[in-house]
């Protein structure tokens, strides 16, 4: 029979609920600690809570720890967990600048720490769907596809209710929202290659941008776009948060908000998961993350790997700003100066 592994929650807010009761359906895990600057939701999330992430580390004996918080405290965070050479499983944005995650990651690895991206869109049961027919080639070779996030929650005097905090954000839709897309077309069809973003602000009562078009391309040529805002609900609405659509040399694959699974206008799944947050793709997320610590096996979305996600949000976020198209490659790695400028 396998141990019991044993975890802390930092942060304890609206999002980490889902993370909490996801760690709840997991056998063979316990969150015994959480630790949340709101002393009464660390409370609300564990028996044993403390009112800082690093009183939590200090104090308690983990096998590892879900951070939960804003972007602006994970590299703190991470730095501490991986001091006390805790795995550690950080939700995203990974950072809020390239900066800090390049120093994130690099904390872990250096110390030879275990860490993941919490990324659950690739983890959503219709797009682990969606993958296994594209590698089948049930359409054959892929030539592009589209993805459009849909969901009325950022319009009005108080939008994102629920995150209130998202509207003080400098940066908005691509960084909180559309990188799970990002993510979602490398996990699909392989590492990008360019991305040229246009982006606006329609709400005045957030500071960032909260509507933006990506197109990539990616090394293997397949060409998608990636069309976001938050004003509007998907007709049919579902936990899909929009809809997607991939073309290939032999047909068309179709997901809707709803989760539904179409291949050539045919039903090929139907979504009927019912519990859990995202078609459940936060316990997905989890127990894959569990699995590979068991298993000492690499994770999907480990720091290193997902800088390569992050690097195509800085390079949206460049592309949009000096309107041309901007390789991943020019963040990791900067241009060198020309020799006339050297001269």
């Amino acid at each position: 029979m396998e141990s019991v592994l044993k975890g802390a929650i930092i942060g304890c807010g609206w999002f980490a609920e889902n993370h909490r009761q996801a760690w709840l359906r997991i056998p063979g895990v316990e969150i015994v600690a959480a630790a949340d600057v709101q002393f009464d939701r660390a409370q609300r999330f564990a028996k044993r809570a403390y009112k800082s992430g690093q009183e939590l580390l200090d104090r308690e004996q983990l096998d590892f720890v879900d951070i939960a918080t804003h972007a602006a405290s994970h590299l703190p965070l991470v730095q501490l967990a991986v001091e006390k050479r805790i795995p550690t499983i950080c939700q995203k944005p990974i950072a809020p600048d390239w900066g800090s995650a390049v120093k994130l990651v690099e904390a872990a690895e250096s110390a030879g720490v275990r860490l993941m991206i919490h990324e659950n869109w690739r983890w959503q049961p219709w797009y682990r769907v969606v993958h296994e027919m594209i590698a089948r080639r049930d359409i054959g070779p892929p030539i592009g596809y589209g993805f459009r996030l849909r969901r009325r929650d950022g319009v009005g005097d108080e939008p994102f209710a629920t995150q209130a905090y998202l509207r003080q954000e400098p940066r908005l839709i691509i960084q909180v929202t559309l990188v799970h897309y990002i993510d979602t077309a490398r996990f699909l069809f392989g590492e990008i290659d360019s991305v040229y973003a246009q982006t606006s602000r329609r709400n005045p009562h957030v500071v960032a941008e909260d509507q933006a078009i990506l197109v990539l391309t990616h090394e293997n040529g397949t060409h998608g776009w990636i069309d976001g805002h938050r004003y509007l609900d998907p007709d049919p609405d579902g936990p899909a948060m929009g809809d997607a659509f991939f073309e290939g040399e032999l047909g068309t694959l179709a997901v809707l908000a709803t989760g539904d699974v179409f291949l050539n206008n045919v039903t090929v799944w139907k979504n009927d998961v019912k519990v859990g947050c995202l078609g459940d793709s936060v316990r997905a997320t989890q127990v894959h993350f569990i699995s590979c610590l068991r298993n000492d096996a690499p994770f999907e979305s480990d720091g290193r790997s997902y800088l390569r996600t992050f690097a195509a949000v800085q390079a949206a976020y460049r592309s949009a700003a000096e309107r041309r198209c901007v390789s991943p490659s020019e963040i990791f790695e900067p241009a060198r100066q020309t020799s006339a400028e050297v001269a």
